[in-house]
């Protein structure tokens, strides 16, 4: 199997979005999750939301993505939509940054398919902190869920213990929890395991490069094209 990896600006590519926000209710659903803010796709009108998508490169259908999202004073981030009725502090917690200075990784979800072939939620999540130093931010928000939350912390993620119950809610129905994380150094990483660090300091360096994977299914071919679109009115 050949998988592509790339980045596109949502508003930039209708179809591929359609087909990322497809697949993510897919996922949810099998899950018995069909209210989450996560799934709300008003996000697809955001000039700042950046898509990360799997796709197979014999069918262009995508396997599996997630998307960055900054803030601005008209977007606010699922999370802190999703949690503000829970604790009123996330609106304070947030109120000194500026537009376009926090983001937020979410919406992540992988098919069956590619988690056969071991390119599973590790393989997003160091894509998506890979590709951070070139949107200039402060610092990423993330919500997980028990599952991942081992994941994320070895990517560099801590936990918010000031929100909620020592960082953990009720979301997004009762019954299941999600954790607030949060990355204070993009650029550094410096509460990253280091086999963690050392593969997504790979991807910055590389942007654009092949290799091979493999997993209980066989090999898998990737093929990484992590350069972030710019909008088009700062293209030259």
């Amino acid at each position: 199997m050949k998988v592509r990896v790339r980045i596109v600006r949502a508003i930039d590519d209708v179809e591929a979005t359609e087909k990322y926000i497809f697949g993510h209710h897919k996922v949810l659903e099998s899950y018995g999750i069909t209210k989450v803010t996560s799934a709300d796709r008003s996000w697809a009108l955001n000039p700042h939301v950046y898509l990360i998508l799997f796709e197979s490169m014999d069918d262009q259908r995508v396997l599996g993505g997630g998307r960055i999202q900054l803030r601005t004073e008209y977007f606010p981030l699922p999370f802190e939509l999703a949690i503000k009725d829970i604790d009123p502090k996330i609106e304070d917690y947030l109120s000194s940054f500026k537009d376009l200075e926090v983001a937020e990784y979410c919406g992540l979800w992988n098919s069956r398919e590619v988690a056969g072939y071991g390119i599973g939620s590790i393989y997003l999540v160091r894509v998506g902190i890979a590709i951070l130093p070139q949107l200039n931010l402060k610092k990423l928000f993330g919500l997980s869920s028990p599952v991942t939350l081992s994941i994320s912390k070895s990517v560099g993620y801590e936990i918010i213990t000031g929100l909620g119950d020592k960082g953990s809610f009720y979301y997004p129905k009762e019954g299941l929890i999600a954790t607030a994380l949060e990355i204070n150094d993009i650029n550094e990483l410096s509460k990253a395991q280091e086999a963690e660090r050392d593969y997504i300091f790979e991807l910055r360096n590389k942007i654009n490069f092949n290799t091979v994977e493999s997993g209980p299914k066989g090999e898998m071919e990737l093929q990484f094209e992590l350069q972030v679109p710019k909008p088009s009115n700062e293209k030259e």
